[in-house]
């Protein structure tokens, strides 16, 4: 029995101690690589050095969020585009605290069950589904809605197109035309 004892208070140890360590102020873990920023972060960084800014919409309750930041956020070809080519921004698209941008504040809505926070409507157009990726350019201004889970091969071309700039002279299909 003491061993068994021993071996329960081992593995309690165990996971306290990876809660400890999975617990911090920045979304930057070791099971998401990718360096995550506040908008106002983001916003702050561009004026210093401009880059475009890649934005996930997400929610606490999505699964499909939850599996990209698992899976396509953990590939390594992806969070090294994404860290190189854009300050990255993850916005809870239900967050409750207000939010600054381009000199105006936007607010969480209470609607239904659960709400929405109105820049997340803005920046999707109210289409308010998760997850969805918004890229802004250098000026802020948005290029592009990508909503949907994508895997690793699926979300690269993109990122290729908004962050290497093709957005500028080809639409998509043609700019996945010439990459083959």
């Amino acid at each position: 029995m003491n061993k068994s004892w021993i071996a329960i208070v081992t593995i309690l140890t165990f996971i306290a101690v990876s809660f400890a360590f999975n617990f911090s102020n920045t979304y930057t873990t070791a099971e998401t690589p990718v360096k995550w920023y506040s908008l106002e972060e983001a916003v702050a960084l561009q004026k210093k050095k401009p880059k475009k800014i890649f934005i996930d919409m997400y929610t606490d309750w999505c699964g499909w969020c939850k599996r990209m930041d698992a899976t396509t956020f953990t590939d390594p070809t992806v969070s090294a585009y994404l860290n190189e080519n854009f300050y990255c921004v993850k916005f809870d698209a239900e967050q409750k605290n207000p939010v600054t941008f381009q000199g105006k504040t936007f607010n969480f809505v209470s609607s239904g069950s659960r709400g929405y926070h109105e820049l997340a409507a803005i920046l999707l157009d109210g289409k308010l589904g998760y997850p969805s990726f918004v890229y802004l350019n250098e000026k802020l201004e948005r290029i592009t809605i990508s909503p949907g889970y994508k895997q690793p091969a699926q979300i690269m071309p993109e990122l290729k197109y908004v962050g290497g700039g093709f957005y500028e002279t080809l639409n998509y299909n043609e700019f996945l035309a010439k990459e083959q």
